[in-house]
């Protein structure tokens, strides 16, 4: 199917942190870049139906945290677009500003459709249908989003009223409602789920700021004009930025506008905002399970199970999920998924390590996986794409071994420059300037055993890096 209107450009926002479906989800891994029920991310099948449903060059929104992964799963499709990078999180009303600005600026007449980086969406040609419906809604300046069609209550989405059958002015926005207030909804026909997902003209998505958050818009635009080209990504002025209120698109603008109409839409949506709603989108047996990885159900009924790293079984149980990955385990009953937000929040609190990273931590350079840490020692599998290479560094409390398993590695260890190759290995003093390059055209995977008084991520001195970046990462 052909894009509706070649001035129409998708915008994808990727900012979320996804902490509803921790421990697969952390703040610096979140649920856009995971692969659920698919062989493509969240994002990755978010882009594929932009590009079938819009004609317009593809534009990211994402936090400066995600950057690298953004950009290495548009690579992973051979998709080219614009990321703009917010320095700080001010919620949906601002970023959806600065994508409004970056379209204008290709285009004067830019329609944007705005997406969520983490939805499923089943039935792609229906997507596109309705995406050419709000098109024709938007033309005159109206400022349209999506009411999902309901096919049951639920009390996870937010509502909205339509004033008539079929694409219609919104007569009211509502709130989570509760089970019994959610069913009253359904029943009536007159309701739809919240999908956040939106079509405007840029100009007119512009103008609607001007009149009801000028708040956003002035910061915003200082922030739009003061931006800077940083590899792949564009950068805005984040002083400026930072000024802006955090607010979502919804309270900002749609609730206050009089020129606000739904697109009623059947296309197989889900927000995948719980544990549960994973399980209803998952491939079900007869007794209701659904499962990824090795797991196993004996005499349970509606439950999942994700298991990463290990067989996972369920016997006896009704009404559960169970997440499973290399450094934690979630059990929560289906009705409680929705609040696996306050254990990560428990877990930031208390600055623990699982909030944020898993045990195998993504760079744009590879990855690398703690395997054991003791007092005085740690070890690492780090591999390293075709290519790539780590930064120019040194660390003060902490000496290195590197043992090749595979692959091939330039090694720099100050003024020397050596070529190990598999089971070759190298030592790196403590206060030697290293960095690891990968020449090859298969990965490198090696293992590094750290040992001296403090192994933290942060005891890294950084003198040259290819990928811009600054502070305390390898």
């Amino acid at each position: 199917m052909q894009p509706t209107v070649d001035s129409n450009f998708p915008v994808i926002l990727a900012g979320g942190s996804g902490t509803r479906l921790w421990p697969l989800s952390r703040s610096l891994y979140p649920k856009q870049f995971l692969k659920i029920s698919s062989e493509k991310s969240l994002l990755q099948n978010t882009i594929d139906r932009a590009s079938t449903a819009c004609g317009g060059k593809l534009i990211i929104v994402c936090n400066e945290d995600h950057r690298f992964l953004t950009a290495e799963q548009m690579r992973e499709m051979g998709q080219e677009g614009d990321i703009i990078l917010e320095p700080v999180a001010r919620n949906t009303a601002p970023a959806i500003a600065l994508a409004a600005m970056h379209a204008l600026n290709q285009n004067a007449e830019a329609f944007i459709t705005v997406l969520s980086a983490d939805h499923t969406i089943d039935d792609i040609e229906q997507f596109a249908k309705h995406v050419e419906e709000a098109i024709n809604a938007a033309r005159d300046g109206a400022l349209v989003t999506f009411g999902v069609v309901p096919d049951r209550p639920e009390t996870g989405y937010g509502y909205i009223k339509a004033q008539t059958d079929g694409i219609s002015p919104i007569a009211s926005f509502e709130e989570k409602p509760d089970a019994t207030t959610a069913k009253e909804y359904v029943d009536s026909g007159d309701y739809y789920w919240n999908s956040g997902m939106f079509v405007f003209r840029a100009q007119a998505y512009l103008d609607a700021l001007q009149s009801y958050a000028p708040n956003v818009l002035k910061p915003c635009t200082t922030a739009y004009a003061g931006a800077t080209n940083d590899l792949d990504f564009i950068r805005v002025d984040e002083e400026a930025f930072t000024a802006s209120e955090s607010i979502s698109v919804d309270y900002a603008v749609m609730e206050k506008t009089d020129n606000a109409m739904v697109v009623p839409f059947h296309a197989g949506w889900s927000d995948i905002g719980s544990w549960d709603a994973v399980h209803n989108i998952g491939k079900k047996d007869e007794q209701g399970n659904a499962s990824e990885g090795d797991a196993m159900f004996v005499d349970s009924e509606n439950c999942y199970i994700n298991a990463q790293t290990r067989l996972v079984a369920a016997l006896g149980l009704n009404d559960i999920s169970i997440v499973e990955t290399s450094d934690c385990i979630l059990v929560t009953s289906n009705a409680a998924a929705q609040d696996t937000k306050k254990i990560a929040q428990l877990l930031k609190d208390a600055g623990r390590g699982e909030a944020d990273t898993h045990s195998k931590v993504y760079r744009p350079w590879g990855s690398y996986q703690t395997i054991n840490l003791g007092n005085r020692f740690q070890v690492k599998r780090i591999t390293v794409k075709p290519g790539a290479k780590l930064s120019l560094q040194k660390h003060h409390h902490r000496a290195e071994h590197w043992v090749v398993v595979e692959g091939t590695a330039i090694v720099t260890c100050d003024d020397k420059e050596i070529m190990l190759t598999e089971n070759q290995s190298t030592y790196l003093p403590l206060g030697a300037t290293h960095r690891l390059d990968n020449p090859g055209k298969i990965p490198l995977e090696l293992i590094e055993v750290q040992s001296g008084s403090y192994l933290g991520e942060d005891d890294i001195v950084r003198f040259d890096d290819v990928y811009g970046r600054s502070g305390t990462t390898r």
